[in-house]
């Protein structure tokens, strides 16, 4: 029953990281990077019919909006790693001498996808 327990508390755990990752990919997509930015501006434009000059203070406020929620991202950084690290030694320590090897290799793939998603 304990291990029971215990693998229910990891999957709700590993559950709040994915739904976290999720949120924080989703606003990155509508505020942050060139692509949401430009989507998000052409959608107000053309749906509030956006002058020039608004166009140019909606790119403004777009970028200082960005900003901020790099610097919240970065101040909370350290605990999300934490977390992170956490998480995934909770999961090796259930998992067999046969499923490590493919765990390692998939956090690889995990790992590596999300340094390319953010150009470092």
């Amino acid at each position: 029953m304990n291990r029971r327990a215990a693998f229910l508390v990891v999957v709700v755990f590993v559950l709040g990281l994915a739904l976290g990752g999720l949120s924080m990919h989703l606003a990155a997509n509508r505020f942050g990077g060139n692509h949401g930015k430009k989507s998000f501006t052409e959608e107000l434009t053309r749906e509030l019919n956006l002058t020039p000059a608004q166009q140019t203070q909606l790119s403004a406020i777009l970028e200082e909006t960005r900003g901020k929620f790099s610097a919240i991202y970065e101040q909370y950084r350290p605990q999300i790693d934490q977390a992170r690290r956490d998480g995934r030694q909770n999961i090796r320590a259930i998992l067999t001498e046969e499923q490590l090897p493919k765990f390692e290799q998939f956090l690889q793939r995990v790992d590596d996808a999300r340094k390319k998603k953010n150009g470092r």
